[in-house]
This record gives structure tokens, C-alpha cells and sequence, in this order.
């Protein structure tokens, strides 16, 4: 059983920089990041093979945020610079466990999700 727990969220001011871990129990390949705000549909932001050879992120975070992974410790890190109010939403770790050489963008392909750690950004 794949267990993910999401840290690192918390309240800033627009432009500032935040970094989201999340660290896995079981085995884990493709892990990502999504976000949910309020009265909104969870979207994909970023996401990373197990090889680290795939790597996709949403056009909205591209050169902005910088997703990466510790295949020995088994977590995935999420570097998040020049925030914006917009990128306030909690943000969710997901993983799969069963081996694809790519890694993917649509919340059904990760059967494993963390409950999400809260990221505001003020004005």
C-alpha cells in the first residue's frame, strides 16, 4: 500500500519562493503534482518519471516551478519561485505504482494521491 504525505505548503507574499516535498511509503514510480483551488477542478502541474527522463509541467508554471525526485528516499520535491496569487490551491502529491517509461498529465493515471498541503499567495 503506497501511502504519500505532502509538507512544506504555507502563506506568502507574491513573488516569493516555496518548497513542497512529499515523501512515499511502497514502491512509487511516476510521482506529480496537482493543485486544487476552491470551487475549481484539480489541474495538473507537474510531473516526473521514475528515470527523471520525462518531465512535464503545466504552460502556467513552466521556468517557474522545478519538480525533481529522490529515487533513493523515495520522495519528489516541488521548487516553486515567483509565486503568484493565482498558484494559491492545495497542492497534491500523486504517485503510481506500475512502471511506464513516461509519466502523465490527467489525475486518473495516479491511483496513489497524499491529502495535500495548502500553498496561499498574497498580493
Amino acid at each position: 500500500q503506497v501511502q504519500l504525505v505532502e509538507s512544506g505548503g504555507g502563506a506568502v507574499q507574491a513573488g516569493a519562493a516555496l518548497r513542497l516535498s512529499c515523501a512515499a511509503s511502497g514502491r512509487t514510480y511516476s510521482m506529480s503534482w496537482f493543485r486544487q483551488a476552491p470551487g475549481k477542478a484539480r489541474e495538473f502541474v507537474a510531473a516526473i518519471s521514475w528515470a527523471a527522463d520525462d518531465i512535464r509541467y503545466a504552460d502556467d508554471v513552466r521556468g517557474r516551478f522545478t519538480i525533481s525526485r529522490d529515487v533513493a528516499k523515495n520522495t519528489t520535491t516541488l521548487e516553486m519561485n515567483s509565486l503568484k496569487p493565482e498558484d494559491t490551491a492545495v497542492y497534491l502529491c500523486a504517485a503510481d505504482s506500475t512502471y511506464y517509461s513516461a509519466t502523465f498529465t490527467y489525475p486518473s493515471a495516479y491511483p496513489h494521491w497524499g491529502r495535500g498541503t495548502q500553498v496561499t499567495v498574497s498580493s
